[in-house]
């Protein structure tokens, strides 16, 4: 009987230690994975968000009859948790034109964290790569972020709209999200952004007497950033109406997002 009872206490050790192991090789790989949030090219997202296609395969990296280059979304079920830090570093953003050139932007992480953050995480998972101006409008603005170069693209979530009463569309080069409205009293973000040639006011979320406007019926967007070099870059993105363009918009090659710990 004793040495039945040491086989068993045996057994239960080694049941005990296989749990136990069990137990830290999923802690680990969740804390692998939540790491791997705004890190280019992490597969973290894979498993955190499901990405899935937001269009059908057929068709990618080839332009429609409407002249629109269409290539292939990365979707996700929610937007991303809070990974920026906004209290220690300060963001800037680089857009590469495949044309070439480029756009820096600063990011202001610390007045619309949830914004730039989602940005931030969209930038580093190459989701905007490839991506084109589909909407140029000179003395207004150029938009882009749809991967279906249509406007009615997005990353598969919507979030609300977050508004700083310092940040207003007063000068060019200034950098918004481009949405929809309110739908069911929300916001209706996703990743599409857009770049100011001209002074906007009428865009921002605040009334001139500082009060925050009423969404439902005025026009309203949420700034994030300011271009501060390649001013001659963004005069140079090729106007582009959707409705009536045979050609495909100026390119993304890619967008670069910096961090440093002084402004």
């Amino acid at each position: 009987m004793v040495f039945i009872n040491r086989i068993k206490n045996k057994n239960n050790l080694k049941i005990l230690f296989i749990s136990l192991l069990s137990l830290m090789i999923v802690a680990c790989n969740i804390s692998l994975a939540n790491e791997s949030y705004g890190q280019k090219g992490a597969t973290g997202k894979v498993d955190l968000l499901n990405p899935g296609s937001t269009l059908s395969s057929e068709g990618y990296g080839k332009t429609d009859t409407r002249g629109v280059l269409v290539i292939k979304a990365q979707s996700y079920d929610a937007p991303p948790p809070m990974f920026i830090d906004t209290d220690k570093e300060f963001y800037y953003a680089k857009i590469e034109l495949d044309k070439g050139g480029t756009i820096l932007i600063e990011l202001y992480s610390n007045k619309v964290p949830k914004t730039v953050n989602n940005f931030v995480f969209l930038s580093n998972n190459g989701y905007y790569d490839g991506v084109t101006f589909h909407r140029v409008i000179p003395n207004f603005m150029a938009q882009t972020g749809d991967p279906t170069g249509t406007g009615t693209g997005g990353p598969g979530y919507q979030f609300d709209n977050e508004f700083h009463p310092d940040l207003n569309h007063d000068a060019k080069g200034i950098v918004s999200m481009a949405n929809s409205g309110l739908q069911n009293g929300k916001g209706t973000n996703g990743s599409q952004f857009f770049i100011t040639f001209v002074p906007t006011k009428s865009l921002d979320g605040f009334n001139s007497s500082g009060t925050e406007k009423d969404c439902r019926y005025d026009s309203c967007h949420s700034v994030f950033g300011k271009v501060i070099d390649g001013m001659n870059v963004l005069d140079s993105i090729s106007t582009r109406d959707p409705g009536t363009a045979t050609t495909s918009g100026d390119i993304i090659k890619t967008i670069t997002i910096q961090k440093h710990n002084t402004p």
